[in-house]
């Protein structure tokens, strides 16, 4: 099992996450410019380290998938917000069969471990994705699990923060069969790169428009989610 860990300067969390990593499973920690020695620490842990120089979420989490060489294929935070030991109850049902698409629904340990603001953007995007593929969900969490080669035939555009989103959009389009179980969310080690700022949060908001607005005119066309045009806005 391979699990693919997004990283820009998260050399604090990274000891903590890669030593609560499930037996049998293989952390890829993609570093994505960090200038504290983040993939240094890594290397040190015993992750796998690859690079992307790329900026945004969604092209390390690409690179990652593209290094991966296991059958399937799991994403997390390493900002130390969910525990590794919870991966196999995510990758099981898809290590089973009984799944295509598994993701991690975030229960927050604490009020403060997940923005009400952030609480309210998932509540929202949840409610979209139902009406635009008909896949029910509560959470669109990073954590998430899936088999590397139907990842990869989704055709995922994505290189910045509408990558968690289309991915359940083009797979709920595709008719993969989608499952959430409930995973102990956090607070995460640092400020987050895409909620933490201004500019990061009105870019996720950019991102995610423009993969619902994508996948609104796919299902008007009648096209799988697995074919719809575009990329990153």
């Amino acid at each position: 099992m391979d699990v693919v860990l997004p990283v820009l300067n998260e050399r604090t969390a990274i000891p903590w996450v890669l030593a609560r990593m499930p037996a049998g499973y293989r952390a890829i920690v993609v570093d994505n410019g960090s200038d504290d020695g983040s993939a240094e620490v890594a290397t040190a842990h015993g992750a796998a380290v690859a690079h992307e120089p790329q900026r945004g979420f969604g092209a390390a989490c690409y690179a990652g998938l593209v290094a991966a060489t296991a059958p399937v294929v799991c994403f997390m935070d390493c900002d130390a917000s969910l525990d590794p030991a919870e991966l196999p109850r995510v990758a099981d049902p898809v290590l089973s069969g009984a799944a295509d698409l598994v993701l991690g629904a975030r229960v927050p340990d604490d009020d403060g471990a997940l923005a009400t603001h952030s609480l309210l953007a998932n509540r929202y995007l949840a409610r979209q994705v139902e009406r635009t593929c008909g896949v029910t969900v509560s959470d669109i969490g990073p954590m998430r699990a899936a088999r590397r080669d139907a990842l990869l035939a989704l055709g995922l555009r994505d290189r910045r923060s509408g990558w968690p989103l289309e991915m359940v959009l083009r797979a709920g389009q595709a008719g993969w069969r989608v499952q959430e179980v409930p995973v102990r969310y956090r607070r995460r080690v640092g400020r987050s790169k895409v909620t933490g700022t201004v500019r990061g949060t009105l870019r996720a908001i950019v991102d995610m428009r423009t993969q619902l607005r994508r996948a609104r005119a796919a299902a008007q066309r009648g096209r799988p989610g697995g074919i719809w045009r575009g990329g990153t806005a």
